[in-house]
Parts: structure tokens; C-alpha cells; sequence
């Protein structure tokens, strides 16, 4: 369908034409529990003021049919007004009022309605997912976020469901027509961007209670609380901890920004086939259902849960009470729900490593994006609305939040409370950019910000900095910080202002590993002195960027490598360890150093490593070392090695504990490769192998089971026994992954025609194919490698961009090798950068959404390729 890119210059046109006032929508889905019905029937009515009587403009609406067109009391012919996803209106007057009815489509990407038929029991379950432009799939509007309006909606839908909605239900009446059916009404809402409304259908389980906080006026403040899982869930769904969380974030910021959350209630849903973690829809939050614990939870994922729901909350005013005009400040609202998630954390639970798993996950994220080179600034150029939809990436969140966590340092927390609470008074029910929050946080803080909004969010890249150390008889003299900051998106050096400290570490008395000493100092340009260390004695490690005070990449000197390579778990400061693992994977990734020696160090130190949260990190890199930066010809020995290992530490880690089950998660993943503990899996599922406190669920079975198809140890009728045990909607998912996991050209051909060209697959079991299909040597997909060159454009025009964008981005042919056969193979002249640089130059229109996420796998392949080349002239120059 034509005239779904909104461009950013058309969206500016609109809003100074027109204001939105009101939208009154009506969505009957009572037929939507029978699977043949493909759409349901939306009305909209809007009131709008027009600047300029007599002009004209347009409503988004991707539907499966218009049906008709009134504005302003005059049936509009359908025919002439329709064209594609537009809806022209003509004539406009000074105030007017405009109803559009059609037929819209249920949805299995994810995107607009979308309809989830549960295996358990074959309830039907709808809810709606917008951001940042899908609204226009349910219903007619003006989709963009600056156009903000009032909201009612109204649902018609069978009684027995539950229905929600943004705002509070007012009325649930029984249709005398259509028994068994009733309509559902709900209040209006305050002024809201479209991409925030939300509509929830289905025979949810749902819990409710409230939370009444004192205000800092003295005045009380009651809200209905209420949480949604689909029933199958229910005796998984851990209410009282929600509950308990909810309301503690609550205290907290509405305490800390002190102004009333202003959405009336606050209910959160948990939904299937969930293409995000979470979405901020005010009044009505929707979060993935993985974090509805069916099987056996690490404390990190509850933790990365709490994380989640803190965020989504924060958002409640950064983004739901003031709204960026125009995605290019996306940022306005992600990169502070970011931080504010990880301090939600940090203040309101027990758990005490928020920021330790904020530096070695979330800014781990940032440190891979900002490599890229698409890179962007955290204030980016987004033209247009596929543009949007790329940049929700770990630029948009976790450097922008580890920016802001700098900001916080700069100005003080207090200044940048104060700041903040200006900035909600100020633009309630507003749009915001960049100007207005630096107004706001001079204010508070007396500080001009224009220079380091300049030097922070709007360039882009990363630095790493490097320490240079003289030293005499083990005393230290001259430090310096050598800073390379080159953006890869355009080449330029551009080095940043970094408030950091270096922490001195030595071994104690008892072979712990402990900060003896510390400096700060303020690193300016490529090359800084550092004050204060010269003279001191030689440290065993020189931590720079010690407590995770700024947003860089770090070097470990010589010395203080060694340090780290010999003694990583005798340091006992878990930040100071997660920055050190940091560093050591960086050096992996960069080429800097062969992969295998942070194989080596995981296996060295990893049974050690108390916080679960970077344990399921690195063991996670470690297969990502092993199966990707490892050469080819080492890599059998090196899998084989550690597979034996991880089997090791799973009969060994206590019972019960998430160490355990962290090995067994290790085990299964490098087993997909390797046929060596293989029996060890299959005892375990048929239970002649017992390994005390493991707990055998569902998740882990189809773990083992993803690894035997993968060796062509499991068939088509064993996996469906697994189905029937389990069936469920994740178990359907494994079940997908392993059927596609199978060593068959067959099979690999049939899951690779099944996801280019087939519509069956929901975003759900789409990806589940495409890793089973993944899990596989290079030499069984190199057949492939045309076809998806082929397929590219087809598929970009022909799906939606969620699903196109899992296609192309899941079937890119990255599981390569270099030749170690050939001497002069490169990895500029590798077989696939050479097809993908070949297709780039001939496609230079291709639409820029589509080469983004081409020029961002092959980069992936390429640092990739260049570390197995590190290793392998390694290897050969070795002694």
C-alpha cells in the first residue's frame, strides 16, 4: 500500500495546519474468536481546528476497506478521497468533524490489532501495539505524535471477555441484538499521541488491588491498579510481587518528580507473540509475556523485569505527559526511561547491582551500536517514519541513558530533579525538543548546557581510551589517557569531555584483589595528563573509568591485562569486575586480542562470578566468541573444550541455583555444534541422568531438544511428542526452532521458503524458524546466500516493517568463515561482503530503512571475519 512513510516535513505541514481536539472511537471485534473472520469494523470521529479555512490534509488509515467518509455533515465519495493509506480532506472550515468507518485487519506481526489464538486452550486473545505509527492500522487518525488529543473508545466484544482500554472503564452493556455480547465504554482521556492508545481484548486473568500515596501538597492520590495474563498463564502469574513493585514505583516517582501521575489508573498487561519488552500505553501498560515465568527464572531476569516495569512507569511522564514533537528527539522520552528504570531499581528494591548490570548489558548494547556504522546521535536525523522505526537501538536507549547518568554527575541530582519537574509543569500535555529539556535543566542547574549537548548528543560514536604508564622501580610517574573517538558514520575524530575516575587495585593479604586508591580527573582531547598518580606505587590493575562514571571504552594497559587474564575473580567489587569483563570482551571484539582468550578467561573465572546477571553475559559471549570469532580450523578444539567445561560446572554448581541452571542453558546452546555431551542431554529428558536441584521445565527441554535436532538427533515425530507435552505458545516456538535446527536440505529449504515466502508464520514463530534455520553450519546455507540477495526487495515491499525487517535482518548470511586456505583472502574479500557491497552500489534507492540494516549485518560479518584473522596469523606467528 502506497503513502504509508510519513515523512517529517509532511507531519510539520499537518500540525501547523491543523489541531486536534477529540477522538470518539468505536471497534467492534465480537467476531474476532473465529479464525476465518479476518477483520473487525472501526469508526472513528474527530474534531479538529484548521489554521487556514478552505485548505486541505490528510488522516492515516491502513485498513482492508474504507467504507465511508463524513466531514462536516457531507458523505465524501470513497473512491476520490482513499488513496492508499491516506484519506484526503478537502475544504476544510475554522472547526470541524470528521467520521470514518472501515474494516481493519487483525494482525500477526505484532503491529496494530494483533489476534493470538492460544494452544492451551484455543481462547482468542487481542491487544494493540502502535509505536511509533500503527494506530492508523485500527483506526482513522492523524499519525504522528505532536497531533495529541482526548480519547474515548468503545468496544463491542463477547461478555465473557475482558476489555480495557487507556482510559477508566465507564460501562459495560449488554447488546439486546447480539446476545452473549456487550459493549464496553471508557472515560475520556487526557490529551495523548496516538501511538500511546491501546485497546485490550480477551478472556485475560486478571488481578487487581490499588495504591493511595500522600502527595507533596499533603493531598492523597488513590489509584486502581490492575495486571492481565491470558488465563492458560494464570498459575504462573506472580501478582503479589507485581503488585508490590508497582506500588513502590509509585511512592518513588511520584515522590521524585512531584507531579501527580496524571493517567487515573494504571493497569499492565502481559501479551503473547510481544514484538518489544514493554510499551508505555498510559493507563494501560503492555509487556511481553516472557516475563510471566513459566519455567525456572535467574534472579537477573526478575531483576530485568523490575527493570522493565520501572521504565515503562517512568515513562508515564517522560513520553506519555510530555512527548517529543518529532522522533527525532525519541530520545526525550527512551534514553530517560532508561536511566530512570535502572535508578528505580537501584532505589526501590533489595537488589543492589542495578548499575553493575546496567554497565555490562544495557551500555554493552550501546557500545555494539555505536560501532556501527550507522551509528547516530543520540538526537538523530529521522526523516521519515521507516527511519523511526530503526531507531529504537541501543543508541536511542542505553547511551543516551549512560549520557544522561554522566548529566546527573555534571549537574548534580538534585539540579537535575529540579530540572526535570520544571520540564513536566512546564509542557503537561505537550510536545517537547531538545531546547525545551536543556531549558528546563540550565535553569536548575545554572549551567549552560549547549556545549555538552553539542559534544554528547549530537555527535556520535564512541571513545576508548587508553592508558600510557611510566613507571620507575615500580613507582608510577607520568599517566596519561589516550582518547580515539572516531565516528564510524562519517570518519571524524571528534574526542569528549569525560568526568571519570581510575581506581588502583593490588592484592591483599588474603589474594583479594582491592582498591587501594583513587583519582578523578576531567580527560579533554586525544591526550590527557592525569594528576595525582605520579609517585604512588605501581598498582597490580589500573582501572580506568573505575565505578562506571563515563560512557567510553577502556584499554587495559599491559600490566594491568595480565593482572586481570591471572587474577579476574579475586576482585571483589562487582562493578569493578563487570567493567573488567567489559574490557577483556571489547578486546575480543575489536580484534585486539584472539577470541579464544576470553574463552579462556570464562572458563578461568566464570564458576567464581556470583552476580548471575554478568555470569549469563559472558557465558553468552563466550558461544558468541566461540561459533563467531574464533577461526574456523580452531574452533572444533576450542568448543569442544569449553562444552566440556560447562558440563563439568553443571554437575558441580550447587542445587538449585541459578549458577546451575546458567551451565545448563551453556550446555545446550554449544551442544547445537557439538555431538559430545549429547547423552548427557538425552538423560536428562528421559530422566536416567538425574542432576540434583535441576529443574527440568519446559524451556530447558526445548533447549536440549534444539540442540539433538541440530545434530540430527531428533525427528519429526519425537519433537511432536515434545509439542504434545508442552503445548503451549512457547512450546509451539521451540518446536518451530527445533523442526528448522534439523541437518536436512530439505528441511532447510522448506523453513527458508516458509519465512521469505510464506504468511502463515506469526513475528513469534517467524523468528523461531529463522534460528532453527540459522543453526547450522555455514557450508549446509551457502545455497542461500543468492536467494536472499534476490528476495531483499520483494520482501521490503511486500510485508510490513516489523516482519521485513526480521526476514532480512534474521536470514543475512552471517555465519561465515574466512578462507584459511587462501593467503590472501581478506575479509574485504570475502565471497558475502563482496555480494553485499555488490547489491548496495547497484540499489543505492533502495528504501534507507532496508540498506541500514544490510550495511549493519554486514558490519557485523565483517568484525567478525577480521577477528578470525587476528587469531588465525596468531596462531601461525605463535612460537
Amino acid at each position: 500500500m502506497p503513502n504509508q512513510n510519513l515523512r517529517r516535513d509532511e507531519a510539520a505541514t499537518r500540525s501547523a495546519l491543523i489541531t486536534t481536539h477529540s477522538y470518539d472511537v468505536t471497534l467492534d471485534v465480537r467476531q474476532a474468536a473465529d479464525p476465518d473472520v479476518p477483520g473487525y469494523q472501526s469508526r472513528s470521529v474527530i474534531t479538529f481546528s484548521a489554521a487556514r479555512p478552505g485548505a486541505s490534509t490528510f488522516l492515516d488509515f491502513i485498513g482492508s476497506d474504507v467504507h465511508s467518509v463524513l466531514l462536516n455533515g457531507t458523505e465524501l465519495p470513497v473512491a476520490d478521497v482513499v488513496d492508499g493509506a491516506r484519506i484526503r480532506l478537502d475544504n476544510l472550515q475554522a472547526e470541524n468533524q470528521v467520521t470514518v468507518t472501515g474494516t481493519a485487519r487483525y494482525s500477526t506481526s505484532g503491529e496494530g490489532m494483533h489476534r493470538f489464538f492460544d494452544p492451551a486452550d484455543g481462547q482468542c486473545y487481542l491487544y494493540t501495539q502502535y509505536e511509533p505509527a500503527d494506530a492508523r492500522r485500527v483506526f482513522a487518525n492523524f499519525e504522528q505524535p505532536d497531533l495529541k488529543a482526548e480519547f474515548t473508545f468503545h468496544v463491542l466484544a463477547p461478555s465473557a471477555w475482558q476489555v480495557s482500554s487507556n482510559g477508566t472503564g465507564t460501562r459495560r452493556a449488554p447488546l439486546p441484538e447480539d446476545p452473549g455480547t456487550s459493549c464496553w465504554d471508557f472515560a475520556p482521556t487526557r490529551p495523548m499521541s496516538t501511538y500511546i492508545t491501546t485497546v485490550l481484548a480477551g478472556p485475560y486473568f486478571k488481578a487487581e488491588d490499588s495504591w493511595c500515596g500522600t502527595l507533596g501538597d499533603g493531598t492523597t492520590l488513590e489509584v486502581p491498579l490492575a495486571l492481565y495474563c491470558r488465563a492458560s498463564m494464570a498459575p504462573s502469574f506472580d501478582t503479589a510481587a507485581l503488585m508490590d513493585l508497582t506500588k513502590d514505583g509509585l511512592d518513588f516517582f511520584n515522590r521524585l518528580f512531584d507531579f501527580p501521575y496524571p493517567w487515573g489508573k494504571y493497569e499492565q498487561a502481559f501479551v503473547p507473540e510481544y514484538n518489544l519488552g514493554a510499551m508505555e500505553n498510559p493507563g494501560l501498560v503492555t509487556f511481553t509475556e516472557s516475563y510471566v515465568f513459566t519455567s525456572r527464572a535467574a534472579d537477573s531476569q526478575y531483576q530485568a523485569r523490575a527493570n522493565t516495569l520501572l521504565h515503562e512507569m517512568a515513562h508515564m511522564w517522560f513520553g506519555d505527559l510530555v512527548t517529543m514533537q518529532w522522533w527525532d528527539d525519541l530520545w526525550l522520552k527512551e534514553s530517560f526511561a532508561d536511566y530512570m528504570g535502572t535508578l528505580g531499581v537501584d532505589r526501590t528494591t533489595d537488589w543492589d547491582t542495578a548499575w553493575v548490570n546496567f554497565a555490562n548489558n544495557r551500555k554493552a548494547w550501546a557500545y555494539v551500536q555505536d560501532q556501527l556504522p550507522t551509528t547516530h546521535p543520540i538526537v538523530a536525523d529521522i526523516p521519515d517514519l521507516e527511519a523511526a522505526k530503526q531507531n529504537f537501538d541501543g543508541i536511542t536507549y542505553a547511551k543516551g541513558a549512560s549520557v544522561l547518568k554522566q548529566l546527573v554527575a555534571y549537574v548534580g541530582f538534585d539540579a537535575f530533579i529540579e530540572g526535570s519537574r520544571r520540564y513536566f509543569k512546564d509542557h503537561a500535555y505537550g510536545n517537547t525538543t531538545l531546547a525545551d529539556l536543556l531549558a528546563a535543566l540550565s535553569a536548575a542547574s545554572g549551567r549552560d548546557l549547549a556545549a555538552w549537548a553539542r559534544q554528547w548528543l549530537q555527535t556520535s560514536g564512541i571513545s576508548t581510551l587508553t592508558p600510557g604508564i611510566e613507571e620507575h622501580d615500580g613507582v608510577l610517574g607520568t599517566v596519561t589517557l589516550h582518547q580515539e573517538a572516531e565516528d564510524p558514520a562519517t570518519g571524524r575524530q571528534e574526542p569528549r569531555p569525560h568526568r571519570l575516575r581510575i581506581g588502583l587495585y593490588d592484592l591483599d593479604g588474603t589474594g583479594a584483589l582491592v582498591r587501594t586508591g583513587s583519582v578523578e580527573t576531567d580527560v579533554t582531547g586525544a591526550r590527557t595528563e592525569v594528576a595525582g598518580l605520579a609517585g604512588r606505587p605501581r598498582p597490580a590493575l589500573l582501572l580506568v573509568n573505575d565505578e562506571d562514571l563515563s560512557y567510553a571504552k577502556v584499554r587495559l594497559d599491559p600490566q594491568s591485562e595480565a593482572t586481570v587474564r591471572s587474577s579476574l575473580g579475586a576482585l571483589t567489587d562487582p562493578m569493578a569486575r563487570a567493567l573488567c569483563w567489559t574490557a577483556l570482551w571489547d578486546s575480543a571484539r575489536d580484534a585486539a586480542t584472539p577470541a579464544s582468550l576470553y574463552v579462556d578467561a570464562v572458563e578461568r573465572f566464570g564458576p567464581a562470578e556470583s552476580g548471575i546477571g554478568v555470569l549469563l553475559a559472558v557465558l553468552g559471549n563466550a558461544s558468541t566468541a566461540i561459533e563467531r570469532y574464533v577461526p574456523a580450523g580452531a574452533r572444533p578444539a576450542v568448543r569442544r573444550r569449553f562444552l566440556t567445561f560447562a558440563a563439568d560446572q553443571l554437575q558441580q554448581a550447587a542445587p538449585g541455583s541459578d549458577q546451575q541452571l546458567a551451565w545448563a542453558r551453556t550446555v545446550a546452546a554449544t551442544s547445537r555444534y557439538d555431538v559430545s555431551q549429547l547423552d548427557l542431554l538425552r538423560g536428562i529428558l528421559d530422566g536416567s541422568t538425574v542432576i540434583e536441584g535441576l529443574a527440568v521445565d519446559a524451556e530447558l527441554r526445548w533447549n536440549f531438544w534444539h540442540a539433538l535436532a541440530a545434530n540430527g538427533e531428533a525427528t519429526a515425530d519425537q519433537l511432536g511428542a515434545e509439542l504434545a507435552r508442552d503445548n503451549t505458545a512457547a512450546g509451539r516456538a521451540g518446536h518451530a526452532t527445533a523442526l528448522a535446527a534439523r541437518p536436512d536440505a530439505g528441511v532447510k529449504e522448506a523453513a527458508w521458503q516458509e519465512a521469505v515466502h510464506g504468511t502463515s508464520l506469526s513475528n513469534q514463530l517467524l523468528s523461531a524458524t529463522i534460528a532453527g534455520f540459522n543453526t547450522a553450519p555455514a557450508a549446509q546455507l551457502r545455497g542461500f546466500v543468492d536467494p536472499y540477495f534476490e528476495c531483499l526487495e520483494d520482501v521490503w515491499a511486500g510485508r510490513t516493517i516489523e516482519i521485513g525487517s526480521r526476514i532480512v535482518r534474521g536470514l543475512y548470511p552471517a555465519g561465515q568463515d574466512v578462507d584459511g586456505q587462501d593467503p590472501d583472502s581478506t575479509p574485504d574479500t570475502h565471497p558475502v561482503i563482496v555480494q553485499t557491497d555488490a547489491w548496495l552500489a547497484a540499489h543505492p534507492e533502495a528504501p534507507r530503512a532496508l540498506r541500514r540494516i544490510i550495511i549493519e549485518q554486514r558490519s557485523h560479518l565483517h568484525r567478525a571475519l577480521t577477528a578470525q584473522a587476528l587469531a588465525a596469523n596468531h596462531a601461525s606467528t605463535a612460537p
